[in-house]
């Protein structure tokens, strides 16, 4: 009978396309692993691997039935997520992923109270670009995510949470300094700093303002918020930047001028992501409703 224990090993190695590093995930010996996987393969009667000293790849008839184990996987999962959570709500491990311009301002807002109110949640983060964390989401390596819209979830179940604009920063001798508010037209005219390609902020950004990046202001580029806001702290350009990232980043770097931007808004909106068969679903209800209490407290308002 084809086992659980099996599904994952085989998992496993198409993941990693080494046996080694497999075994490594799966935390077992190599022989116990290469074992599994040629039962495995007795059992349905094919060949999911070609194998040599060099390199290992999936046959064609291998990437078909590894798909369906994957789907049985994830269904197992969420068999075992929908009991647990039916026993004790946010009692159970939850892995999040969440991207780099909303976890260091989202998460010391809320962890301390998600810790009081579900003591017994074991909660795993991952921060990373939006395109990876919605890959694992979709592999079963990541239970949900936290993203900002828009961006393309399709296939995924997408629960908006919050909503922001943005604020642009300067230092204090920037000629915008001073200004109530901020237009895109004036901010075309002068140095826009924005984070590097991979980051949605930076899309986001864009069309907030309705600019085209091959615009030569737009050629100093930032691997983070916090690396934007030293630029302009020495008075390299401006930068947007969300308003709930507004407090920290204006700890960082005290003195600098932040101005609202004229420019009809949301320009973002904060969501969770999740498989369509995600049996959590409930549990990030819970979340949500925590999250945006906890937000609510704190919202910061641009003068």
């Amino acid at each position: 009978m084809i086992t659980l224990k099996q599904l994952n090993y085989a998992l496993a190695v198409a993941k990693t396309r080494h046996f080694k590093k497999a075994a490594e995930v799966c935390h077992v010996s190599q022989s116990a692993l290469s074992t599994g996987v040629a039962e495995l393969e007795n059992q349905l009667g094919c060949q999911l691997f070609e194998r040599d000293n060099k390199q290992v790849l999936v046959t064609p008839i291998g990437e078909r039935l590894l798909e369906q184990a994957q789907t049985i996987r994830l269904q197992v999962d969420d068999l075992m997520l929908t009991a647990k959570a039916h026993k004790d709500p946010l009692a159970m491990p939850m892995s999040l992923g969440v991207i780099p311009t909303i976890g260091p301002y989202l998460l010391p807002r809320v962890l301390a109270e998600l810790q009081s109110q579900y003591p017994q949640l074991q909660l795993t983060l991952e921060e990373g670009q939006s395109a990876t964390l919605l890959e694992r989401v979709r592999d079963g390596l990541l239970d949900c995510a936290v993203l900002a819209l828009p961006y393309d979830t399709q296939g995924l179940h997408c629960f908006e949470f919050w909503e922001e604009n943005f604020v642009v920063l300067s230092h204090a001798s920037h000629p915008l300094a001073n200004q109530a508010q901020v237009s895109s037209k004036q901010l075309s005219e002068h140095t826009l700093l924005l984070l590097q390609d991979g980051h949605c902020l930076k899309d986001h950004a864009l069309a907030a303002c309705h600019l085209v990046e091959q615009a030569p202001q737009h050629s100093l580029a930032a691997t983070s918020l916090a690396t934007l806001v030293e630029l302009v702290a020495g008075d390299f350009g401006v930068t947007l930047i969300p308003e709930m990232s507004l407090p920290a980043l204006q700890r960082q770097a005290p003195g600098l001028s932040a101005i609202p931007l004229d420019e009809p808004g949301p320009h973002r909106k904060l969501a969770f992501i999740c498989r369509l068969n995600y049996a959590g679903v409930d549990n990030i209800q819970r979340l949500i409703k925590l999250f945006t209490g906890q937000l609510n407290q704190g919202v910061s308002c641009v003068a």
